[in-house]
């Protein structure tokens, strides 16, 4: 067990909503109880894509971002809800205001998800007795069920939250890693995606238990930093603190060109902008990350700053959307004087892992195929440089690529529920 600074073994809880958004709609509607219920975009279409589903459902064969058409092969009785995100969204702040009366350390992860450190707030009672309790009160008083992990450290707290659902509580010791953790396959691993147990597999990783034990240099050589990570967490090595402030790191990645002359042409502009756009997708790409919040900044010739950001209701990645924010931004706050510096941010950065997506599902298909395009432009970039690949109206008179990259960590606007989760607990 990891040991505090008072020698005790750390005590925390992943706490997991089983199936949340469709488990909102039955709590809220009772004649939806016990009934395969999918919630979908473009319920009236074919089209649509399944978001979440129930857990009668899901017996069925129905699987999230399945088309409505193949789940209601599966499920002829189907029962398709379209989102409801005000709702899932006041539910969660229920959620997490329960939760924190256990404890002050309470991190939110998504809108579903949580930590806490109980550690020091155990009392008399026992971790398991306070991690059913707390599955009860959110069953009996919100309405949805939850699964609970119960681990020496964040990451084996989230792998024990996903081996017993729905209302499971899996408790995951050190001493148990050889029995109940590296026996799954690799990618059931937190934090190994697709192309990362592709790469595993190409160094014949096949188990967490080949993880665990292979070369941490080897796999830092094929992973990057992360290789070294993911070996760390696959025997249990993780010592990230359960912290309440880390939905306040506006972490940002922004890049800005300054003019070798001042601009008014509109064409220019828009090439300023695209470039800037698709560097910032690239970085982002790089990290891994989607941005709730996009901030254009305008220098004008008389060095006056107008700094203004767009809030979004989905992460965005791909730099025709960041491109469609900072327009919309730039038509709204351009004053027609010249410009001498063009700035983009992507700001509230969250991990593309963790991260909950409100999906517009009517463009799921289509948002796959250019996140796929966008790695691949990403990857011929990152061999030949930033000028590969751009249009002809992406490049300046000269043919050059000119773009300075600028690390910023600035104020931006509350995002989606965490932000309004921040603001109710002030």
């Amino acid at each position: 067990m990891d040991r505090s600074a008072k020698g005790r073994g750390r005590i925390i809880f992943h706490v997991d909503m089983n199936s949340f958004y469709a488990s909102v709609e039955a709590a809220h509607n009772p004649e939806l109880r016990g009934k395969p219920l999918a919630i979908a975009g473009n319920v009236e279409e074919r089209r649509g894509i399944v978001v979440t589903s129930s857990y009668e459902a899901r017996k069925k064969g129905v699987k999230t971002t399945m088309p409505v058409w193949e789940a209601k092969k599966y499920c002829p009785e189907l029962l398709i809800m379209p989102p409801n995100f005000p709702l899932y969204r006041q539910t969660s702040l229920q959620i997490f205001e329960l939760l924190e009366t256990y404890t002050p350390l309470v991190q939110p992860v998504s809108i579903d998800e949580g930590y806490l450190d109980i550690t020091e707030d155990c009392g008399e009672k026992s971790p398991v007795a306070i991690a059913k309790e707390i599955q009860q009160r959110i069953h009996s008083e919100i309405g949805i069920p939850c699964s609970i992990g119960i681990a020496p450290n964040k990451f084996l707290a989230k792998m024990a939250s996903d081996m017993k659902k729905p209302l499971g509580i899996t408790i995951l010791r050190k001493r148990e890693l050889d029995k109940l953790l590296w026996p799954l396959d690799v990618g059931e691993m937190h934090g190994v995606g697709k192309k990362t147990k592709e790469k595993l597999h190409e160094l014949n990783i096949k188990t967490i238990h080949d993880l665990a034990h292979a070369n941490p240099l080897q796999l830092e050589m094929k992973l990057g930093i992360n290789g070294r990570r993911l070996h760390d967490r696959a025997n249990g090595r993780d010592d990230r603190p359960v912290d309440p402030d880390a939905i306040d790191e506006f972490k940002s990645v922004g890049n800005s060109t300054t003019f070798p002359e001042d601009l008014i042409d509109h064409h220019r502009i828009n090439t300023a902008l695209t470039n800037l756009s698709d560097s910032v997708a690239k970085r982002m790409s790089k990290k891994n990350v989607l941005s709730f919040n996009i901030q254009l900044t305008i220098r004008y010739n008389d060095r006056t700053t107008v700094t203004r950001s767009k809030k979004l209701q989905n992460p965005i990645s791909q730099s025709a959307d960041i491109l469609d924010a900072a327009q919309r931004l730039f038509e709204k706050n351009w004053s027609g004087q010249p410009i001498r510096l063009l700035g983009i941010t992507g700001q509230q950065l969250v991990d593309r892992n963790e991260a909950t997506v409100q999906l517009d599902l009517f463009s799921f298909e289509a948002d796959s195929r250019r996140d796929s395009l966008q790695k691949t432009i990403g990857s011929i970039r990152s061999k030949y440089g930033d000028s590969a690949l751009l249009k002809g109206n992406q490049l300046g008179e000269d043919g050059s690529h000119k773009l300075r990259d600028e690390k910023r960590r600035g104020t931006s606007l509350d995002r989606d529920f965490l932000w309004n989760y921040k603001k109710e607990k002030e």
